[in-house]
């Protein structure tokens, strides 16, 4: 079973994220709620999945990504962004980002996404 951590600063991202994982058999493993919070984690848990939103306090997620992969190169990490960030996301795949997914979204995108990063397909 999969592990993976669910960063966002919305609590109701990260349950419903991370209720989409569960029910397609992933074991989520943690929840961080800024890009701060996200690298501890990461160093903690070392989960197979990382999802991560772009705009958050304390810690952007293109930061923490660039951390994460820093120390943890094989890092899987899927961004979470909104419409518009064209450019972020550009930023972010450039600094490690395995792939990312536009809000809103359905659960299914979200399956195919992380089975193709984790090649589960």
């Amino acid at each position: 079973m999969p592990t993976v951590l669910v960063v966002d600063d919305a609590l109701f991202m990260r349950v419903t994220i991370g209720n989409i994982f569960k029910e397609f058999g992933f074991e989520v493993v943690g929840e961080a709620a800024n890009g701060k919070e996200a690298v501890l984690l990461y160093d903690q848990l070392l989960p197979d999945l990382v999802t991560m939103d772009i705009t958050m306090p304390v810690m952007t997620g293109i930061e923490a990504v660039q951390r994460i992969k820093a120390k943890h190169s094989d890092a899987n990490i899927i961004m979470i962004t909104a419409l518009g960030q064209q450019t972020k996301i550009k930023t972010a795949i450039e600094s490690g980002a395995k792939d990312f997914i536009t809000k809103p979204f359905q659960p299914e995108q979200l399956k195919e996404v992380a089975s193709n990063v984790l090649n589960l397909t």
